[in-house]
């Protein structure tokens, strides 16, 4: 398939109001042909009144989305879908997977990526979170698997602001800014968002534009001519930790800014060493690369030990070589992430004659 099919991955911790967002979705037809996979109708909450028609495991809207269940794996559902959809039976344009209250959106992106038949026909859009600004805090501070659901968002999405006092919201988004600084956040409003805020989150398609990339990394902060590495012999990288950790916050972020190309070696070196020594404990990263002697720069993304293709960036501006790299770590000390981030200021000593 040309054009993969995207796939929105909506998380978000028991009673964060996940329902009301599908809701709200179903109910749009400005969302165009989705198809969204729910675990179960009941849990979902779907408004009955609005089906059109139902076959097997699959409802029909009017709005014309299509909704399914998970009745066992996910990779067979998903590939019904596609089956059903090359003959005609089905129409839709992307995918949008509700998961678990409990879940850690990892192992969901694992299996798109590695899949051997969904990967060459699906793709990662991006991952939301909602997170409800009354118990969020609370929800944060008991469960790791909020944590991670947090972490790994492209886009956070607050919902119940009309039940919480500014105070409570800034808590929270101070919270937020430590574990994953980078997302943008939508505050909604009784479960409606603009619909296009959740799709298109994603640096992994072509073409893409220089705003649109750095928006997808907006999590790396700018170059800063005067910050360098102790023991470097040029002030050539910035090393900056993202997550200040609340005592029982076990996720680490932390980005590398470099204002001049990294040594292919080096990036390898550093890559494979990483992937190799704590690749489980990786949730995302994520990346715009400058490699020395290509003439574009790269995007790549990755969780644990499986990576997208890079994807070139030919239509970057001329002159900007700065590269950004971002980490989502769990259970990897700070220490390591900024240790390991350092590797890439260096470069090899030339070869002597």
């Amino acid at each position: 398939m040309t054009n993969p099919i995207p796939v929105t991955l909506l998380t978000g911790f028991l009673g964060a109001g996940k329902t009301t967002l599908l809701n709200r979705l179903l109910h749009d037809p400005a969302a165009g042909r989705v198809a969204v996979i729910v675990n179960e109708f009941g849990e979902a909450g779907l408004d009955h009144d609005l089906i059109e028609s139902a076959a097997e495991d699959v409802v029909l809207m009017p709005a014309g989305c299509i909704c399914c269940t998970i009745r066992g794996d996910l990779a067979k559902t998903m590939s019904r879908l596609l089956v059903r959809r090359a003959m005609g039976e089905l129409r839709f344009d992307r995918v949008v997977i509700e998961t678990t209250g409990l879940a850690d959106p990892g192992p969901i992106h694992h299996t798109l990526l590695v899949d051997p038949v969904l990967a060459p026909d699906f793709v990662l859009d991006g991952i939301v979170t909602a997170v409800d600004v009354v118990l969020g805090l609370s929800t944060l501070d008991r469960h790791a698997e909020a944590q991670a659901q947090v972490a790994m968002a492209d886009r956070i999405v607050l919902t119940k602001r009309d039940l919480a006092d500014d105070i409570t919201l800034q808590r929270l988004e101070h919270r937020l800014d430590r574990l994953n600084p980078g997302a943008k956040r939508i505050i909604a409003d009784n479960g409606v968002v603009p619909t296009g805020v959740l799709f298109g989150l994603s640096a992994m398609r072509r073409p893409m534009a220089h705003g649109a990339a750095l928006d997808w990394l907006s999590a790396a902060p700018a170059p800063d001519p005067l910050a360098g590495l102790s023991g470097l012999p040029q002030p050539k990288a910035q090393i900056t930790p993202l997550s200040h950790h609340a005592s029982d916050d076990r996720i680490t972020t932390a980005s590398v800014t470099l204002t001049t190309p990294i040594a292919p070696e080096v990036f390898d070196l550093w890559l494979d060493t990483l992937v190799a020594l704590r690749g489980q404990d990786i949730l995302r990263m994520k990346g715009i690369v400058h490699i020395k002697d290509l003439p574009t720069p790269f995007v790549f993304h990755g969780v644990q030990h499986i990576y997208e293709p890079p994807q070139p960036l030919t239509n970057w501006p001329e002159g900007d070589q700065t590269s950004r790299i971002v980490i989502i770590a769990r259970d990897i000390p700070q220490q390591d992430l900024d240790e390991s981030l350092a590797m890439l200021g260096q470069y090899p000593e030339p070869e002597t004659v």
